[in-house]
């Protein structure tokens, strides 16, 4: 059952699914926004340039009918007649032009974006397989997109009765008006019809377009299996990282107990914990934790200490608060200095006693560390599991 479910495309599309989606040419695109688009473009286009395009459309047909007797038989003549009135009227339909090349451009940036991929347009053998052809014809989409159809001719088609019928009488009082102001009312009429056709096609688009999104995103889903498989591609095989990480892990752990003999002291707890400090006059403005470790590390510790005689000192509470406070390479709190202090002091007395002899020094007794600084303290209600003695 667990293989059947990582073999189920149940995951959203991941980015890099989405962008190798976009290379291929593969973006939601609505034929419906785009269609309505253009369309209510070309009917606003129209109501806001239509008067002055008729007005040059008058004008050259006019100038083209009245000819005189050398041009009507004479085709040089006649041209140098027409050109101009063309030239006129194409220069009224590049505004509208215009409205349409924007409209048709722009719509299906709506959704999708802009996009230019020569993957799509490379030549695909299998779409010749008439088999495949077949598959779509009785496909889940070519069922939508025959309700879609029959829903559109349905919706327009009522649409346009009802603009049709609430225009009867005007349509039949045409006939009595005179031709020049008919002429602007049936303009006039078929334009709002024409505009209140297309604001049906809004409705159809509303439509469209979530559900081209839905089934854009449904189409790029993708099985658990393929988004494994593409983190280990593109973020590293997890088992391969991790084997990574135990080496860094190993060569830190290296470098740090090649550290240990450099220290002045070692801190103790005085099994689980151990924490080395070194300190430079003149070099360092405090005693730095050169190495630190719990456990099996904190042993490994006592005992290079031990080889090369590093004195240590058992002070629990201190090496308890720099374990939790201090990392590698960093020097201790500042609320830290005077217990540390007091254990180097001793140390450095106990390193002129063995190169000078005399009295041997007194090894530190309880050392107080502030007890906010001391886990111990922040641990001791709860149940004890022996890391903090």
């Amino acid at each position: 059952m667990a293989e059947d479910s990582d073999l189920e495309r149940t995951e959203p599309a991941s980015p890099r699914r989405l962008e190798q989606a976009r290379e291929e040419g593969d973006v939601p695109r609505s034929r419906e926004l785009a269609t309505c688009t253009v369309l209510l473009a070309a009917g606003l286009g129209l109501w806001f340039t239509g008067e002055g395009l008729v007005r040059r459309l008058n004008s050259m047909l006019a100038s083209s009918l009245t000819l005189e007797r050398e041009q009507a038989f004479d085709f040089s003549l006649l041209l140098t007649r027409i050109v101009p009135g063309l030239a006129d009227v194409l220069i009224g339909i590049a505004p509208l032009a215009g409205i349409l090349l924007i409209a048709a451009v722009a719509s299906p940036l709506l959704i999708g974006g802009w996009l230019f991929s020569t993957k799509a347009l490379t030549p695909n053998f299998a779409r010749l397989n008439p088999m495949s052809g077949l598959g779509n014809m009785f496909s889940t989409r070519a069922l939508v997109e025959l309700v879609k159809a029959i829903g559109k001719t349905l919706l327009i088609g009522v649409i346009a009765w009802q603009v049709v019928s609430s225009q009867t009488e005007a349509m039949l009082a045409l006939g009595a008006e005179p031709l020049a102001s008919g002429g602007a009312h049936l303009g006039h009429l078929l334009l709002t019809g024409f505009i209140t056709i297309v604001c049906g096609l809004v409705i159809i688009a509303l439509i469209d377009v979530p559900y081209v999104m839905w089934h854009y995103a449904n189409k790029l889903k993708m099985t658990r299996e393929e988004v494994r498989q593409e983190s280990k591609e593109s973020d590293g095989d997890p088992m391969v990282k991790a084997r990574i990480r135990q080496m860094q892990r190993e060569m830190a752990k290296r470098r740090m107990m090649a550290e240990v003999p450099t220290a002045d002291v070692i801190v103790t707890n005085p099994t689980h914990f151990a924490v080395a400090l070194k300190y430079t006059e003149g070099k360092m403005r405090a005693p730095t934790v050169v190495a630190k470790g719990a456990d099996d590390v904190a042993a490994k510790i006592r005992e290079i200490a031990a080889e090369h005689r590093v004195p240590m000192l058992e002070a629990p509470p201190l090496a308890r608060a720099l374990y939790r406070h201090t990392d590698l390479g960093e020097e201790i709190p500042a609320a830290l200095y005077t217990a540390v202090a007091e254990v180097l002091a001793y140390v450095f007395q106990l390193r002129v006693y063995k190169e000078h002899g005399g009295v041997r020094p007194t090894e530190p007794g309880q050392i107080d560390v502030p007890p906010d600084l001391d886990p111990f303290n922040a641990a001791s209600k709860a149940p004890d599991n022996g890391l903090m003695q």
